[in-house]
């Protein structure tokens, strides 16, 4: 071949033993043709395959120049550089901005998914997880009641009254940070997540305690005793057993929360509104308040759920009825727009709440967490029911509680198959302000008569006609 045309073309393509190009397949009149228009000179003039190379070579840089003028510094190795004869990029300045904003908004995102991470990392090492009553249930699989309908779900809420814990001293001597439950809802969420229902257990109400594990190895004989020893003899997973063993209900989920995550909770949302008729000056429960409405922080809102001798008439079955109003209303204030809208005031709950809990490694991460929250957040706030278990005097103890029947049974049949149950407002006379303002200075229980005429509403009653009194978080405390 011509040493020029060498030289234009540079060196031919590596044979292609798959192609027919340079395969050795050719004739030889192909052959002799090909040579004849690439090397031989027609009429004296360039040769057409001068030509024809050198167009692809001005194409190629004129290609190599585009790359190069959108290409920043210090762009991929082998660019081709653009020639010193092509003219510049049209508009560098406006390709530098384009560039510009394209690395700014990279950065942002990269920065908002990073602080993101941060901040999803953060919440989700705050949650503790109880592996231990996990475990221990585990051993008691076989007897413990089997669910009966599918996506319903039951979660045990256990208030401790721990005195371990920055703050929580002056409430009482921790002596070995044994502990008991203060409180204990359970929770009900219907398969369609058109409504909840919590139920309260009276902390001496006389139950069956089976047999459980203590935190020393050591187990507790099964035996007939209040309600709330059951979480002094086996933690979590000991009154998960009893309630199931009163009420046939499985318990899918539990949390616990102690003293100082209650609080923290309603600091973060700066507070929950209540209404007294009456002064109160509480010294066990450290809560002294003025009548009238108050907006109650964290210290002052534990008092007030707490409090038994100074409020209404002193039973415990007062309290309970104004911690359910007291949940309702912080359940209402979180809900709102102000608290899920704004991430000031968001953050801080979110941090609160998985600061707060204790749960079971089903819901022990923030991603559990916010699946079952978004599940319920399209709930009615009328429609976030709380009641109590149909209860009355104990027989052989006044000061001692026991179930009313049939209608505790009727109300754990309907949980349990998740039929709706039908909660409505305690009568006005019954609610111990007076006026039916709700404003958690009274209850419709008083004492032992008004609970068998009142908690008992269903007694006697088939369950599609049962009706059960309560209150929902539409009241709040000062409806």
């Amino acid at each position: 071949m011509d040493e020029d045309v060498t030289e234009s073309a540079g060196a031919p393509p590596e044979p292609d033993e798959n192609s027919g190009i340079g395969s050795g397949n050719r004739s030889e009149s192909d052959a002799a043709a090909e040579d004849r228009d690439v090397t031989a000179p027609s009429d004296g003039g360039p040769r057409r395959g001068v030509e024809h190379q050198a167009l692809l070579t001005a194409v190629a840089s004129a290609m190599a120049a585009a790359v190069a003028a959108a290409t920043p510094a210090g762009g991929p190795a082998g660019t081709p550089p653009i020639p010193a004869a092509l003219p510049a990029p049209l508009k560098p300045r406006k390709r530098h901005w384009l560039r510009w904003v394209a690395i700014g908004t990279s950065a942002a995102v990269l920065a908002v998914a990073g602080t993101g991470w941060w901040f999803y990392q953060r919440l989700d090492s705050n949650i503790t997880t109880d592996t231990s009553t996990a475990a221990e249930l585990q051993t008691y699989e076989k007897e413990r009641p089997k669910p009966v309908v599918l996506d319903a779900e039951n979660i045990l809420l256990v208030g401790s009254d721990s005195r371990a814990g920055k703050g929580n001293s002056k409430y009482g001597r921790d002596d070995g940070g044994s502990q008991r439950s203060d409180t204990t809802i359970l929770l009900h969420l219907p398969a369609d997540r058109k409504s909840a229902t919590a139920v309260s257990f009276p902390r001496d109400l006389m139950v069956e305690i089976p047999s459980c594990k203590r935190s020393d190895g050591s187990r507790s004989r099964a035996q007939s005793a209040q309600f709330n020893w059951a979480f002094e003899f086996g933690g979590a997973a000991c009154t998960i057993r009893t309630v199931e063993k009163l009420t046939g209900i499985r318990v899918d989920h539990h949390m616990v929360v102690d003293f100082q995550g209650f609080k923290d909770m309603v600091d973060a949302v700066d507070g929950v509104q209540v209404c007294l008729k009456e002064s109160v000056d509480d010294k066990d429960s450290k809560l002294k308040l003025s009548a009238g409405k108050h907006t109650l922080d964290g210290e002052q809102a534990l008092g007030y759920v707490r409090a038994r001798h100074s409020l209404g008439d002193g039973s415990d079955t007062q309290r309970m009825d104004r911690q359910q109003r007291f949940l309702g209303a912080l359940f209402k204030k979180v809900q709102s727009n102000g608290v899920l809208l704004n991430p000031t005031q968001l953050y801080p709950v979110l941090y609160a709440a998985t600061k707060a809990i204790t749960t079971d490694p089903g819901l022990g991460s923030l991603s559990d967490l916010y699946d079952l929250t978004r599940s319920m957040r399209s709930v009615p706030t009328d429609k976030v029911q709380f009641l109590t278990v149909p209860r009355q005097p104990y027989t052989q103890d006044p000061n001692r509680d026991e179930l009313v029947q049939p209608a505790a049974d009727t109300l754990f049949e309907q949980l349990r198959e998740d039929t709706a149950v039908t909660v409505v407002p305690k009568p006005a006379e019954d609610d111990g302000n007076g006026d039916g303002s709700g404003d958690g200075s009274g209850d419709e229980n008083t004492g032992g008569k008004s609970d068998g005429k009142a908690a008992d509403s269903a007694a006697g009653k088939t369950r599609e006609d049962a009706v059960f009194q309560g209150t929902n978080a539409a009241a709040g405390v000062c409806e």
